[in-house]
């Protein structure tokens, strides 16, 4: 029994200790220990101590003048393994480069997880959109092509699954009625590609195409980003390009039928 309890224990401390370092964001880099105590309904002292655990492996730093946190060093570390060893990564750099070449926008690969999508890689065009999208970021399925590509080709229980959360307006042209937005499953999916139009920021859009692995089963998707004035996503020339890189990644992961 004892065992089980400390067992059980320890497993806690290990949620607990992730759900505070997934908490730091682009947008709150620093926090409190009042401030994660809070937001994860933690106590102060649980989350101080994991907090010391933490910094004394250097994967969070404390600032002596404001007492805040941040994440440190031992982060980066993971991360280069990571991203090193992602094999979509590899695959995908080269052909992502010449997109952007080519649509002179910038050209991200992103995979489904949960209801969000998670950018796994991106290539920046000269001129960047500022959208704050970033290797990590996690955006809305509903809200965002690539998020659209890869819930189409998901199963009935995957879907329904998204289209029973809440589907929160960004903007207005963000998709929010479940029906609408399983008919435009339907669409994409059998279109071979999808768009966004100032659906997640005002004034971005954004075309992206599935990646299949070599079973053939959609795992990935191409998009490329760009402001509305400069970028029109249902342009033919456009779609085609997107969906072309999408086809050469398949088929680099051993995808022949696309």
């Amino acid at each position: 029994m004892g065992n089980e309890l400390n067992q059980s224990y320890f497993l806690s401390s290990v949620k607990n200790a992730l759900l505070i370092m997934r908490s730091f964001t682009l947008e709150e880099p620093e926090k409190k220990v009042t401030d994660l105590a809070n937001s994860l309904n933690l106590g102060k002292s649980t989350v101080s101590r994991l907090l010391s655990t933490l910094a004394s492996e250097g994967f969070v730093v404390k600032n002596p003048e404001t007492n805040k946190y941040r994440l440190g060093l031992s982060i980066l570390n993971l991360n280069t393994i990571v991203t090193n060893n992602i094999e979509i990564n590899r695959d995908s750099q080269p052909i992502l480069r010449e997109l952007v070449n080519e649509v002179r926008e910038t050209a991200h690969i992103a995979v489904l997880e949960g209801t969000d999508i998670v950018y796994l890689y991106k290539v920046d065009c000269k001129h960047p959109v500022q959208i704050l999208t970033h290797i990590g970021k996690r955006n809305p399925v509903h809200a965002t092509s690539s998020g659209k590509v890869l819930l189409a080709h998901q199963s009935e229980e995957v879907i329904l699954h998204c289209l029973e959360k809440e589907l929160y307006g960004f903007q207005k042209n963000t998709i929010t009625d479940p029906e609408k937005l399983r008919e435009c499953l339907t669409r994409v999916k059998k279109q071979g590609f999808a768009t966004s139009s100032e659906e997640l920021l005002d004034g971005v859009v954004s075309v992206a195409a599935p990646v299949r692995d070599y079973t053939g089963k959609v795992v990935y998707s191409v998009s490329v980003t760009g402001p509305e004035h400069r970028m029109d996503p249902r342009n033919p020339a456009l779609v085609n390009k997107v969906i072309k890189a999408a086809k050469e990644i398949s088929e680099n992961l051993g995808c022949w039928k696309y």
